[in-house]
């Protein structure tokens, strides 16, 4: 039954849009994917607990209550947090200094940890900070996906090498998950896969021949507790939240921009920054740990069929559920079924088409990828991705500091009349394609601000200091996107030195916001409001009107139409 229109009208507002989209077909699909999830999330949460220092039960806590409240106040439909290697690994490197893993104390430092992130997660968004999530290239995106899918690999091959038996489930489950991939699209094969995995290995148990499980699980939920919350523990860890802060939100960030390019989904990092934070302080009062979006759940979710963000909650609960109900059946699932599943996950991770095309189409993209991918590999995932903005950037830095400067002219014969379309003249020959020999006419091709200021400089200085120099400059102005005060300056010192030559400097459709500066530096009643033009035929017939006569009765160019009023000119007829 669906929800009156109201009901929806105000879940769409909290929730996001995916609330409109709900029905029966979806809730099917998301419960199926919540399964998925949470039988994959088990072995994982107890691992990621221990790599953290803390209780197994820790990493399952993790993986429900943090969950439920980030999936339904974030921006991403189908990403899953929860605990992550890359968030045990950091919080255990930054607490062990301060206390002995698996004491009280540390206990305690890892829960005000926790909440410390998470007011500072909150704050982020608050300010609207977390737009800084938009530099993540696609470049950075690729490399990061393709590292942690080579990561997930590496570490499913592990529990796949312990020996022939889990070689053996390993294979199976593989094997039906393909196989059951031809006929179910929506992510049934991977709990058929589970199934066939979990059936072998029974089977092998009986025969005599064991294989790892997932082993004990303590039954029950989390208690409320509130974790440390006075000044003088918070201020030890703000270094340490900080730090997790990086972790955690760029890898949540990565993956949620990588989950929206793929589906064509609006990304909201503000928001994110708000669940994310929400997420780790509620989580904070019920014995969790450090959560953020985690790549593998993520994908498997992804993988399974999941339409909305319930399909996270339903994983949470779920997880919920067999704590309190089924927690000594969970001990048996074997870890060479979830290892055989996660490799299927790495390879839909792999996108060669994207590879090929950025490497055919940008060599330096793809070095950017490469490194990020490398770095995914051999540092770690908060290193990979702040390096690989931090090139990118660079590299943006690098090509928008070189802004094009085109010489434009005409392709049509000088005795041509009516109006003319410009094309660009740089790599033509002068004889083909002359220049009339006192107007420049030159196209300005991106911005021009204190980085760029040094290029656009030279490349003015070289058209003024050439054999014969047209002093008359005629700059079309329209692809000048933006333009600063240093930028501004330029212009200023063009157009004194345009003068001193006796010719002039003038701009043909600048844009509104360049105007503006213009105009509030005074740059534009220096220049005069009559050497701004609409129209390439309204600056042709203003400017021409405006060259020397001798120069003029001397001209063989005759390139533009309003050359055959001007000194010089063949009689008609």
């Amino acid at each position: 039954m669906a929800m009156p229109p109201a009901w929806t009208a105000h879940a769409t507002r909290w929730l996001g849009p995916w609330v409109a989209a709900v029905d029966r077909r979806t809730l099917r699909a998301d419960a199926l994917a919540g399964l998925v999830g949470a039988l994959i999330v088990l072995p994982q949460g107890i691992a990621f607990a221990a790599l953290a220092g803390l209780p197994p039960a820790w990493g399952l806590y993790t993986s429900i209550v943090p969950c439920i409240v980030a999936a339904l106040g974030g921006s991403s439909r189908l990403m899953v947090s929860g605990p992550s290697n890359a968030t045990a690994l950091a919080l255990a490197a930054m607490l062990a200094p301060l206390a002995a893993a698996g004491t009280p104390g540390y206990l305690q430092l890892a829960l005000a940890a926790t909440l410390g992130l998470g007011l500072l997660q909150a704050s982020l968004g608050v300010l609207r900070l977390g737009a800084l999530a938009n530099f993540v290239s696609p470049s950075v995106l690729l490399g990061f996906t393709t590292g942690a899918a080579l990561l997930i690999a590496g570490h499913a091959a592990q529990d796949l090498a312990l020996g022939w038996a889990e070689a053996a489930v390993g294979a199976l489950t593989l094997a039906a998950a393909l196989l059951a991939r031809r006929w179910f699209r929506s992510g049934q094969h991977l709990l058929i896969g589970l199934l066939a995995g979990g059936l072998g290995a029974a089977g092998l148990h009986m025969a005599g021949w064991p294989t790892a499980q997932v082993g004990a699980i303590s039954a029950g939920l989390p208690d409320l507790s509130p974790p440390p919350m006075d000044v003088t523990t918070l201020q030890r860890l703000v270094g340490i939240t900080v730090a997790l802060a990086i972790v955690s939100l760029g890898q949540t960030m990565a993956i949620g921009k990588a989950l929206a390019v793929r589906h064509g989904d609006r990304f909201d990092p503000n928001r994110e920054c708000l669940a994310q934070g929400a997420s780790n302080i509620v989580g904070s009062f019920f014995s969790c740990f450090v959560a953020s979006g985690s790549l593998n759940r993520s994908v498997v979710n992804e993988q399974a069929g999941a339409r909305t963000p319930l399909a996270a909650v339903a994983s949470a609960l779920i997880v919920a559920a067999l704590l309190l109900l089924g927690a000594a059946l969970l001990a048996w699932i074997p870890l060479a079924a979830i290892a055989a599943l996660l490799l299927l996950v790495a390879w839909s991770l792999f996108d060669r088409s994207h590879w090929q095309r950025v490497i055919r189409l940008d060599r330096t993209e793809a070095a950017i990828a490469a490194g990020t991918c490398a770095a995914t590999l051999l540092l770690s995932l908060e290193v990979a991705i702040i390096g690989g903005v931090t090139a990118s950037l660079v590299t943006y830095l690098v090509r928008s500091a070189k802004p094009a400067l085109r010489s434009m002219g005409f392709d049509l014969p000088p005795g041509h009349r009516g109006y003319r379309p410009f094309i660009v003249i740089d790599d033509a020959p002068p004889e083909a394609l002359p220049e009339c020999p006192q107007l420049k006419l030159l196209r300005m091709e991106g911005s021009v601000y204190f980085g760029a200021v040094a290029h656009v400089a030279d490349h003015l200085h070289r058209l003024r200091e050439g054999p014969a120099p047209q002093r008359h400059l005629l700059v079309m102005a329209k692809s000048m996107t933006t333009i600063d005060l240093a930028g501004a300056d330029v212009w200023e010192a063009e157009r004194i030195r345009r003068v001193a030559m006796g010719g002039d400097l003038y701009f043909h459709r600048p844009r509104p916001p360049v105007l503006d500066l213009w105009r509030r530096s005074g740059f534009l009643d220096r220049l005069g409001a009559d050497h701004v033009f609409d129209s390439k035929p309204a600056a042709l017939a203003g400017i021409v009107a405006r060259l020397d006569n001798d120069t003029c009765a001397r001209c063989t160019a005759r390139i533009f139409a309003e050359c055959a009023q001007r000194p010089g000119a063949a009689p008609p007829g």
